[in-house]
């Protein structure tokens, strides 16, 4: 059967329980209102009740090991959590970090981390750098927290958000390359499949953010027929374009990954020109994708209301974390949509993205799986290896992952 908008998100929204309302999911052609999906979400997102006690936030401090940053938590009563953050932009961003996020934390109370997130917006006019630049360093340190809220719990990343509803994870592996021929794409393509035995791919078409020009000329028109006679019918395709295209440029190409039963065309206009991605959404009939360069809630609630795209992917670093980025999940079920996080390429991306899609409940059928993690860890009840194109969930506390410890101790702290 051929994939179209009707038929991808109906088989992505049918028989889902709903995470935080009693509401069902629209059907895919219907639409929803904004105050719907206000009352969707009307509720606490995450899940302390089975914290009884004060869990004091005591210190929060930033780790360097060569490239990578590590975020380390402290409670007053010693408990402990520690995780990787997106290492490339803290780089560059670490003093929001020390200066606005860390300082409003610190002496807080660990559960009231939802309402935490949101009033750090106020003091210092935090809310005037929003972007990327506060929402990496925000995600940073909720993660940090949820590890903490974690550990002292005993309850893994998904059962602080409602419960766990997979405990493994189909994956897709995704090429980052532009630039080289098709049939040298097709190669690395084919590589990428070796080493995980995965079921779906990805590759980019266009030149990222180049109004519709790309080198060499034509590699895109001829590579989607391409990839899908080198795969056969049975390998699910996406096609990312990172805002290369106009509206017109991009549903012409759209038209020829139809022709090739691709499952979904993700950011073919500029990521934050909503109306013309809108347009494409439209005019296709196969699902487009989007969301990774969104930091705005109001934003997304937008584009889901007015179905400017088919499936949503908020990064969970990029939008500042588990709690926004599950909420936009939430309207997205409640619309009808599906929701696979994009998966930033620092520190430990892909098992943030794991527990994510282990507990909402409108996860697409795969997630993008970067597995090269420099940093070295220990889980006692997942392998953490994709498999036959499968990764199992931990299912320990927090994250449900140990960083080694002398890999901690030789991290020196970051100053402002």
């Amino acid at each position: 059967m051929a994939i179209t908008r009707r038929t991808f998100l109906a088989a992505s929204a049918s028989s889902l329980p709903f995470l935080a309302s009693n509401s069902s999911p629209t059907q895919a052609d219907e639409r929803i209102t904004i105050e719907e999906l206000d009352r969707v979400t009307s509720g606490p997102i995450l899940d302390t009740s089975a914290l009884r006690d004060p869990v004091t936030i005591e210190s929060m401090e930033l780790l360097r090991h060569d490239n990578e940053i590590l975020v380390r938590v402290r409670s007053t009563d010693g408990a402990e959590g520690v995780i990787a953050g997106n290492s490339g932009w803290l780089d560059d961003l670490y003093p929001i970090f020390q200066n606005r996020v860390k300082p409003y934390l610190v002496g807080k109370d660990a559960r009231d981390l939802e309402t935490l997130l949101v009033e750090l917006l106020r003091p210092q006019i935090t809310y005037k750098l929003q972007g990327l630049a506060l929402w990496v360093s925000v995600a940073a340190a909720e993660m940090a927290v949820l590890e903490l809220l974690g550990r002292v719990s005993n309850r893994s990343i998904g059962q602080l958000f409602g419960g766990v509803r997979r405990k493994q994870i189909a994956v897709y592996r995704a090429s980052g390359r532009r630039g080289n021929t098709p049939e040298e794409e097709i190669e690395y393509l084919h590589q990428l499949v070796e080493e995980t035995g995965a079921s779906a791919i990805k590759f980019r078409v266009g030149g990222m953010l180049s109004e519709n020009k790309e080198t060499p000329v034509g590699r895109s028109e001829a590579l989607i027929p391409m990839v899908r006679d080198a795969f056969g019918d049975d390998m699910t395709i996406y096609a990312d374009s990172n805002s290369s295209y106009d509206a017109a440029h991009a549903i012409r190409l759209g038209r020829l990954m139809e022709e090739q039963k691709y499952a979904f065309f993700e950011e073919p206009c500029r990521f934050d020109d909503l109306w013309e991605t809108k347009q494409v959404a439209d005019a296709l009939d196969i699902p487009v994708a989007g969301g990774e360069q969104e930091f705005s809630l109001r934003r997304f609630k937008w584009t889901i209301a007015n179905r400017g795209l088919d499936v949503v992917q908020p990064d969970l670093h990029y939008f500042g974390g588990f709690i926004r980025s599950t909420r936009v999940a939430l309207w997205a079920h409640a619309a009808g949509m599906p929701c696979t996080p994009h998966m930033s390429g620092w520190g430990m991306g892909f098992l943030n993205a794991l527990h994510f899609m282990s507990y909402i409940p409108n996860a697409a059928a795969h997630m993008e799986f970067k597995g090269d993690s420099k940093i070295p860890f220990h889980c006692n009840t997942a392998s953490l290896n994709c498999e036959n194109g499968i990764i199992h969930v931990p299912t320990g506390p927090g994250f449900g992952v140990d960083i080694d410890q002398d890999y901690i101790k030789q991290a020196q702290p970051m100053r402002s």
